[in-house]
């Protein structure tokens, strides 16, 4: 069975545990596909055309294959690349001025789940409107074009090295990583094979686990969703730092040398106060509502301007365009830094941090310890109706009732999930055990009602 939404990372149609069946991935192609020949203004190029890319679960080779047949049908020219991260499609398809960039993932989800991330041919996420006009044509039957009409496909074989040096080349040609002993984990997914060439080769002595691939063990244990995999291995090499990525290689969390847990809100500050210090910040630094408090703080005590958006990195990206600004992110890992690439990319965002700890001449322990993270607490409450928050008096009660307690030393915030029934209560203090018991209270609240 197959579920079709649009969330904030793009178009997606998942696939979960019932068999999956290529017939929506047909249509979706030929969908999208016959938007772009309808767009398609150049009288010089016979077809527009899209690069595919995919991670490394055992449903892309059929996904993959749908999708181009769709594309192809619509007289679409199709790109395919193979297992690559998510930004890398984003960089090959302004590289190879296509006009879609289609990525094959479900991104730090399990294996049995999938579907996919569309890019424009600027390599940023899609806009609103685009979306409606895919979901419009995705009711249309499917009308193959002439013979002579029909797209052709076409392997990339050098997209691994175009990418590998499209990242070195946002590291400093004049520095290095030379004497840096890093742990990579790749989550079994689509940054196995660049991320280790790419560190290796800008001087880092590399370590590297969760780069073998089955089609089944993607996530699994591994990658930037189980920090405890890469925190064992790094204190066990004793490596100066671990680097931990998503399945397609759009999120990174680190681990300094004595285990600490370092996420994407920390990472943000550390780029954002070295560039400050070189006077190469430009404007201020965008986060979301989930960002920590004791980062907002912290880049407060610095004078730089933080701004919040809703959770997702497209509302970042968003907000960062608006105000010509360059550095925002979320907790979760999803790092932008636009200077260099169009969307968030765990490998850049992980150059740019160790580039960044090299110029304030600090370990990554050293650049995090001054800010440690309010403790924060997440409580997930299902719920079989529609619920406003902002008018009913149990919850607003209980919420001003927390947030007098807390004294502005923290947070409150509830928010419905955007793909599931359920409302999600976060409070953030500096106690835990208050912080637990505030959460609980809330929850209860909502709980009475849901």
């Amino acid at each position: 069975m197959t579920r079709q939404f649009f969330g904030t990372d793009g178009i997606r149609g998942v696939v979960g545990q019932d068999p999956i069946t290529p017939d929506f991935f047909i249509r979706l192609g030929f969908a999208i596909g016959s938007i772009l020949v309808k767009n398609n203004t150049d009288k010089k190029m016979k077809h527009p055309s899209v690069v595919i890319g995919k991670d490394t679960r055992v449903s892309g080779y059929m996904l993959e294959s749908a999708l181009e047949a769709g594309f192809i049908a619509a007289g679409v020219d199709v790109y395919l690349t193979g297992p690559m991260p998510t930004p890398a499609i984003a960089y090959l398809t302004k590289a190879l001025r296509s006009q879609a960039g289609i990525v094959i993932s479900a991104s730090h989800n399990p294996f049995p789940d999938n579907g996919i991330k569309i890019f424009s041919e600027a390599g940023e996420k899609l806009p609103d409107a685009f979306e409606t006009e895919v979901e419009l044509a995705l009711n249309q039957s499917i009308k193959t074009v002439l013979p002579h009409e029909l797209g052709k496909a076409k392997r990339v074989d050098d997209a691994e090295g175009r990418y590998v040096e499209f990242c070195k080349s946002t590291f400093p040609e004049k520095l290095n990583l030379r004497g840096f002993k890093i742990v990579l984990d790749c989550a079994h997914g689509a940054t196995y094979r660049v991320a280790p060439k790419i560190f290796s080769e800008l001087g880092a002595e590399v370590i590297t686990i969760g780069n073998e691939p089955d089609g089944f063990n993607i996530n699994l244990d591994v990658g930037s969703t189980h920090p405890k995999t890469i925190k064992e291995a790094t204190l066990k090499h004793k490596a100066d730092l671990g680097i931990a990525f998503d399945g397609d290689g759009d999120r990174v969390v680190m681990i300094d040398h004595l285990g600490h847990i370092v996420d994407g809100d920390q990472l943000v500050l550390v780029i954002a106060r070295a560039l400050q210090q070189k006077n190469q910040l430009k404007g201020g630094v965008v986060g979301t509502l989930m960002t920590n408090m004791a980062i907002e703080k912290a880049l407060d005590d610095l004078s730089i301007e933080f701004v919040r958006t809703h959770v997702g990195d497209r509302y970042v990206l968003e907000t960062l365009l608006e105000k010509g600004w360059s550095i925002g992110g979320e907790n979760s890992g999803h790092i932008l830094t636009l200077d260099q690439h169009s969307t968030g990319d765990a490998i850049i965002a992980s150059l740019q941090v160790l580039k960044s700890l090299r110029l304030l001449n600090q370990s990554l322990h050293d650049a995090t310890k001054d800010s440690p993270l309010y403790p924060q607490v997440l409580i997930n409450v299902e719920t079989n109706k529609k619920i406003d928050l902002e008018n009913n008096k149990s919850i607003q009660d209980a919420i001003k009732n927390v947030e007098s307690k807390l004294n502005d030393k923290g947070r409150v915030l509830l928010r419905p999930s955007g793909t599931e029934p359920k409302i999600r209560v976060m409070v953030e203090g500096e106690d835990l055990e208050a912080v637990k018991n505030y959460a609980k209270f809330i929850a209860d609240k909502v709980k009475e009602i849901a």
